[in-house]
C-alpha cells in the first residue's frame, strides 16, 4: 500500500481510503460483515476510514466505531456533518449550533475522542462561511477534531473560505472531498487545480460513477433496474435514454483498455483517480468483502502516460459524461432565481 501526507497536516494516509456509505440499512445491513471488511482493509495498509453521520442516518458511524475498537490509534478517521438528521428545524447545515450538537453524535457513534478529519458535506447558502470556520477552529483548540475540510465544494466557494479565513485569523480548510471518476473530469477545470495552489489534500469520491465503471454493465446487455445501484439511480443506467449513449460508448472503449492492460475496469477506474497529481486519496466504497478484495487487486496498478493519453482521447479532459450526484451543477446554475432578473425590474427595464 502507498501512503501520501494529507495536505499540509502531516497525517500519512493510504492511497485507497476505505469508504463506509454502504455500511447500514442503505447496503450492507450486517454488521459483523461490515466490520470483517474494515479489519480486512485494515490488514492491507489502509489506514483511512471515511465515513458520515447521514450515511444510513448514523448506522454507519456505529459499525464503523464497532469495527474500530482495540485499533482506533491505527485509523485516520474522518467524517461528514451538513445533511438532515431526524426531523424538525436546526437539525441540518452549517450552522454553529447544529455542528457542535452533531459532533458529539458522531464523537459517541464513533466510540472516539476525536475525529482525524471532520468535513462539510456540502455547502450551506443559509449560513456565513465565518461561522463555519469559526466554530470548526473551535473543535480543533479543544481536541475534538484534528483537521477539517470540505466536501464537494466549487472552485469559488474554497478560494472564498480560504480568504476568510486569512482575514478572520480562523484556521482553514485542508481537505476537499470531490466525486472523481474516468466519466467524470469536471472537477480538473478548477476544483482539483484550486486545492493544488492552496495545498490542500483531495480524497476523491465515487471512482467507479456509482457503480458504472464496476464491470457489470456494457452496451447490449439488459440491466436490471429493479436491484442494486440501478434501483437507487434508474436514470444513470438505462442504456435506452439517450443522455446515457455517451456513457455507454467510453465506457466499452474503457472496457478494452483495461483488457488490453491485463486488469479489470475498477481497478483502471482507481489507478485513473490517483494518477492526478492534486489527489491524495481515492475512496472506494464496498458493500461486500468480494467488493472489496476485487478493488485491493488492482492496488499496485499504476498508469504510465501512454495510458492517460488514451484515456484522454476516450473522456477529454475536464469532461462530465454525467452530473456526479449533481455535486458540480454550481447554485448560479440550478437555482433559476439567481439568474433571472425579478419579474417586476424586467418590467421597469
Amino acid at each position: 500500500m502507498r501512503y501520501r501526507t494529507l495536505g499540509g497536516t502531516g497525517i500519512e494516509v493510504s492511497v485507497h481510503c476505505l469508504g463506509t456509505m454502504m455500511f447500514g440499512a442503505v447496503g450492507n445491513a450486517d454488521h459483523d460483515e461490515c466490520a470483517r471488511i474494515v479489519h480486512a482493509a485494515l490488514d492491507r495498509g489502509i489506514n483511512f476510514v471515511d465515513t458520515a453521520d447521514m450515511y444510513s442516518a448514523g448506522e454507519s458511524e456505529e459499525i464503523v466505531g464497532k469495527a474500530l475498537k482495540g485499533r482506533r490509534d491505527d485509523v485516520v478517521l474522518a467524517t461528514k456533518v451538513h445533511f438532515r438528521m431526524g426531523e424538525g428545524p436546526n437539525r441540518s447545515g452549517n450552522s454553529r449550533r447544529w455542528i457542535l450538537k452533531e459532533v458529539e453524535e458522531s464523537l459517541r457513534r464513533l466510540r472516539t475522542d476525536w475525529i482525524d478529519l471532520y468535513q462539510i458535506h456540502r455547502p450551506d447558502r443559509s449560513t456565513d462561511i465565518e461561522e463555519t470556520l469559526s466554530v470548526l477552529s473551535d473543535l480543533v483548540r479543544q481536541g475534538k477534531i484534528r483537521a477539517f475540510g470540505c466536501s464537494s465544494f466549487p472552485a469559488e466557494e474554497i478560494v472564498e473560505a480560504h480568504h476568510v479565513a486569512e482575514r478572520r485569523g480562523l484556521q482553514r480548510f485542508r481537505t476537499e472531498q470531490p466525486p472523481y471518476s474516468l466519466l467524470a473530469r469536471g472537477v480538473e477545470a478548477g476544483v482539483l487545480p484550486v486545492c493544488g495552489r492552496y495545498g490542500m489534500g483531495v480524497l476523491t469520491w465515487s471512482p467507479l460513477a456509482s457503480g458504472f465503471l464496476s464491470g457489470a454493465y456494457r452496451r447490449g446487455r439488459p440491466v436490471d433496474l429493479s436491484t442494486g445501484r440501478p434501483a437507487l439511480t434508474p436514470a444513470r443506467f438505462d442504456p435506452a435514454l439517450p443522455e446515457n449513449a455517451a456513457k455507454f460508448d467510453a465506457l466499452e472503449k474503457l472496457v478494452a483498455l483495461a483488457e488490453e492492460l491485463g486488469c479489470s475496469l475498477p481497478a483502471l477506474a482507481v489507478a485513473f483517480a490517483a494518477a492526478h497529481p492534486a489527489v491524495t486519496s481515492v475512496i472506494t466504497g464496498p458493500r461486500t468483502m468480494g467488493h472489496l478484495e476485487e478493488l485491493l487487486k488492482g492496488a499496485p496498478l499504476i498508469l504510465d502516460d501512454a495510458v492517460l493519453d488514451r484515456i484522454d482521447e476516450i473522456v477529454p479532459p475536464g469532461t462530465n459524461l454525467y452530473a456526479p450526484d449533481g455535486a458540480w451543477r454550481p447554485p448560479s446554475l440550478a437555482d433559476a432565481a439567481l439568474r433571472r432578473r425579478p419579474l417586476a425590474e424586467r418590467a421597469a427595464g
